[in-house]
């Protein structure tokens, strides 16, 4: 059950259809305590809390991965998507174009680190609810 709701959440994520809170909140009831997206190898791969994982292949295709890490661009795009007013299709387009080659979200850590290709890297804490 949890394999069929992850590979639906996968997709409706990079269809755009939802937001990275519905994606975590989602994501977290089923037992998913953290995840990894490589961009180079389009997989993302996620780790449940009963030690098993589940690989899903990105259906989007990412554009080229710079060689040149640049977290201000990243960070617009994190604030971008933070605000919804970036999906996970342009968000995917403006990392790769930032340097990302993936990055791992810690659900249960309630952080994301974001690589480079030369080993950069950028972590970024979740936010706090707002009052």
């Amino acid at each position: 059950m949890s394999k069929q709701v992850i590979q639906e959440l996968a997709i409706a994520t990079q269809q755009g259809n939802m937001t990275f809170a519905e994606v975590v909140k989602g994501l977290l009831e089923v037992g998913v305590e953290s995840y990894r997206v490589d961009f180079a190898t389009k997989e993302k791969t996620h780790y449940l809390s009963d030690g098993t994982t589940h690989a899903v292949p990105m259906i989007l295709v990412p554009g080229p991965i710079s060689t040149e890490f640049r977290s201000v661009d990243l960070v617009a795009a994190i604030r971008g998507a933070q605000a919804d007013t970036v999906r996970y299709p342009e968000f995917v387009t403006r990392s790769t174009a930032a340097g990302v080659i993936g990055y791992w979200a810690f659900l249960t850590g309630k952080k994301v680190i974001y690589f480079g290709r030369k080993g950069e890297q950028h972590t970024e804490e979740f936010p706090k609810p707002k009052a």
